[in-house]
């Protein structure tokens, strides 16, 4: 039974660090990447869908993105929905692409962007705690219905830690390098 509980809670914590490192992929640093543009959905023939399945998105250069609609009435949209995406972009249309210069950040952009990286994180480590208190209120669970003992219990409560302490340094890497990519000239 105290297998179960750990292995569900390790993979979980596993979804939250893939979750924290898609929502941190999302955060602008100095380079182009196709993913800054994941959260921004466009209204395709009545369905809210990500830009990327409406338009091939890809990188031109270090500070250009390129989006190619697959249909020439769905520039205008797009166009509209980047400039309402508060991300500080200005689309340029040249025919039926759409490219989008990336300006450099300033030093206190940086900044900005290095406490959105360490709220993000914190975001992560809280869905960690809570799997951990999760799990334990299970344990415990267990030990009321009597299907466990207390040294059992004690011995799961203390590897579920372990598995947190674990899983919060690896989120602390995925910060520490998000950072140091934020920061980076």
């Amino acid at each position: 039974m105290i297998d179960v509980i750990l292995d569900d809670a390790s993979v979980r914590m596993k979804k939250s660090i893939e979750v924290t490192k898609q929502d941190m992929a999302k955060i602008r640093t100095g380079r182009a990447t196709p993913s800054l543009l994941d959260h921004i959905n466009i209204d395709y023939y009545g369905s809210e869908v990500p830009v990327s399945q409406a338009a091939t998105v890809g990188v031109v250069d270090a500070r250009t993105l390129s989006i190619q609609p697959w249909e020439k009435n769905m520039i205008p949209v797009i166009e509209k929905a980047i400039l309402e995406s508060q991300l500080g972009l200005n689309p340029v249309t040249s025919g039926d692409v759409i490219r989008i210069p990336l300006p450099p950040l300033t030093e206190e952009r940086r900044v900005e962007m290095t406490k959105l990286v360490r709220q993000e994180g914190e975001n992560g480590k809280v869905a960690i705690r809570n799997i951990r208190r999760d799990a334990i209120h299970q344990a415990r669970e267990l030990l009321k219905e009597k299907e466990i003992s207390s040294d059992e219990e004690k011995v799961a409560e203390k590897n579920l830690q372990q598995l947190t302490d674990e899983h919060i340094s690896l989120i602390d890497k995925v910060i520490s390098a998000k950072e140091k990519e934020v920061l980076e000239v």
